[in-house]
């Protein structure tokens, strides 16, 4: 070891040069082709597209775009739209709190089926989802003589298409949470617990604290599937023009209806949701990063 130590060290030029030259360093034209290929991938199939709506939505001038976009029917769908996000994200953030904090402070029994059936929504296709709620609540499924009898609606309602956006959303905020919380262990709720501090004090001030930017964040990509689903509620909305139609399936109906510039100016004003929801993403990342890097210090 000596003899190696004393070889090295008397060769400085050998280790520079492993040192200028690691195993992982790729040549310009490598680099300048991947980051072409990602560049021109971003530009066709993100940008193109996106800039395509609007100047589609503004074709025929901006007042025939706030026509279309204060048209009954687009007003019926952009309230019931906000109203399904408004109600399903409260619902997945208390789901989401709940079984990120059982799985990562808690040992029991049942812990792998739990995380099994959060991730379930991101291997079950949407159009299943909604068929699987029309099986259950709708008039010839499990619960639809008693609902019948009561004169409840679910399906072709309201409330189906709530529950319908509730289920295809409800991993974000979890998935968002649960590695956080694990990597942060229970030392420090153990350690408020044992100054006396109830589990309520704990969990408001040293658990929220702690995952605060991953829970807005994932409250954020919550927010930004509910506004934009389309296959479950599709199958549990009834397409009924000004009850239960969401901003996506207007957009549906205008197409097909030939209807191009009121189509692509409801589609703009979800874009615009989604531009939104980019730059609340960005503004997050960068003020987690930025408390990281403080704690750090």
């Amino acid at each position: 070891m000596v003899g190696v130590a004393a070889t090295f060290d008397a060769r400085p030029d050998t280790a520079s040069k492993f040192q200028a030259n690691p195993a992982t360093r790729d040549s310009s034209w490598v680099r300048y082709l991947i980051i072409g290929v990602g560049l021109t991938y971003f530009a066709l199939f993100l940008l193109l597209p996106l800039i395509a709506v609007f100047v589609e939505a503004f074709r025929k001038g901006a007042g025939v775009y706030f026509s279309a976009l204060v048209e009954p029917d687009a007003l019926s769908a952009i309230r019931l739209t906000l109203l399904a996000a408004a109600l399903s994200v409260p619902f997945n953030l208390i789901f989401g709190l709940a079984a990120a904090w059982a799985i990562a402070k808690f040992q029991f029994r049942g812990k792998n089926f739990l995380i099994t059936l959060i991730d379930l929504p991101f291997s079950v296709s949407p159009v299943v989802a909604g068929l699987i709620y029309v099986l259950v609540f709708g008039l010839q499924g499990w619960f639809g003589p008693w609902l019948r009898e009561h004169d409840i609606k679910i399906i072709f309602a309201v409330p189906g298409i709530i529950l319908a956006t509730t289920f295809v959303t409800f991993p974000f905020i979890a998935r968002e949470l649960i590695p956080l919380m694990q990597a942060q262990g229970r030392d420090e709720e153990e350690a408020a617990i044992s100054l006396g501090a109830s589990g309520f004090q704990t969990f408001w001030r040293v658990t929220i604290p702690n995952i605060k930017w991953a829970l807005l964040y994932g409250i954020i990509l919550c927010n930004a599937r509910a506004m934009g689903e389309f296959g479950a509620v599709s199958v549990v909305s009834g397409h009924i023009r000004g009850e239960t139609n969401t901003m996506p399936l207007q957009v549906e109906i205008l197409y097909n209806e030939y209807q191009f510039a009121a189509a692509f100016a409801v589609a703009s004003l979800l874009a615009l949701l989604a531009l939104v929801t980019l730059v609340l993403k960005t503004y997050v990342e960068w003020r987690a990063h930025h408390h990281n890097a403080i704690a750090e210090e």
